[in-house]
């Protein structure tokens, strides 16, 4: 368990180190660096497949889209679903809102939960009730604050949901499904660095520590995909979503401290709430894991 442990631990840490290195990699746009990744990342997680042996998965996933048509659609809108986060992920520090971003990951586990009891009618503990609530203050402050909300953070907090909403009613494993929705980014990611020319090709030139970092950038990501994937097999899945909460930590302070995004005095109150509520839901899950446990 030791291991699993380190493993998720890594991957939140080289999450962060993705989220900073983005930074690095200008004068590349979001949309170039999104398209590396996907590019680069589909040969990382031929060699994952490999090395788990999980081929058959894909073969059988691959005989049921040769028979299921409308589940080549749910699989595109996954990858969709999927892109705009990836994309998201690699634009955002380079605009200024990679706080915004931190911030709906600290919301996620509340739409979530809220997501959970809605639609498939899970019922909800006293501590996520209280949760909820509190998190409600600080958004309610941000809205009484500025009168509006980060879209950036909208997308984070309410679009992964529906993705993760679709993968359940695919009720497929993990890395099948990863697989076709990394082919179906590919042309997307193609598209863009073709669409370039000879700009990609100058800048380049221009630049030739891009001929190193681009693919320490796809090491990167490999990376922390592997780990965060060896880590979902050894962990419980109680202990393995509790430490998801160690990468929006990571990422603020990546925003705050690296990339010297601020936060003002006023919008403090917007986040310490929400922090609350995200250690109301940890606590309630190391309680109930330490229970099973025993």
């Amino acid at each position: 368990m030791s291991l699993g442990v380190a493993l998720s631990v890594l991957s939140s840490v080289l999450f962060a180190a993705l989220y900073y290195y983005s930074t690095v990699l200008q004068p590349l746009t979001g949309e170039q660096i999104f398209a590396w990744r996907i590019a680069l990342g589909l040969p990382a997680l031929a060699l994952i497949i490999t090395r788990t042996r999980s081929w058959g998965e894909v073969h059988a996933l691959r005989a049921r889209l040769r028979k299921e048509s409308r589940l080549y659609w749910l699989l595109l809108a996954s990858a969709s679903l999927i892109g705009v986060q990836l994309w998201l992920f690699m634009w955002a520090p380079l605009h200024q809102r990679a706080l915004d971003v931190s911030m709906g990951y600290f919301l996620l586990p509340m739409t979530m939960v809220l997501v959970g009891r809605f639609f498939y009618a899970e019922r909800l503990s006293a501590a996520q009730l209280a949760a909820v609530a509190i998190a409600a203050l600080g958004v309610g402050h941000e809205l009484w604050r500025i009168g509006s909300f980060s879209w950036v953070t909208a997308l984070v907090a309410l679009g992964y949901p529906p993705y993760f909403m679709l993968r359940r009613r695919l009720r497929m494993g993990s890395l099948g499904p990863l697989w076709f929705e990394m082919l179906f980014l590919a042309p997307a990611a193609l598209f863009i660095l073709q669409s370039q020319g000879a700009g990609l090709i100058s800048q380049f030139g221009g630049q030739p520590r891009l001929f190193i970092l681009v693919p320490i950038l796809g090491l990167i990501s490999s990376a922390a995909l592997a780990s965060y994937l060896s880590a979902s097999r050894l962990l419980p899945l109680g202990l393995f979503g509790l430490l998801g909460y160690v990468e929006p930590v990571l990422l603020f302070w990546v925003a705050f401290l690296v990339l010297g995004e601020s936060v003002t005095s006023d919008a403090w109150l917007t986040y310490i709430p929400i922090w609350i509520a995200v250690l109301l839901i940890a606590a309630e899950g190391g309680l109930k894991w330490l229970r099973e446990g025993r």
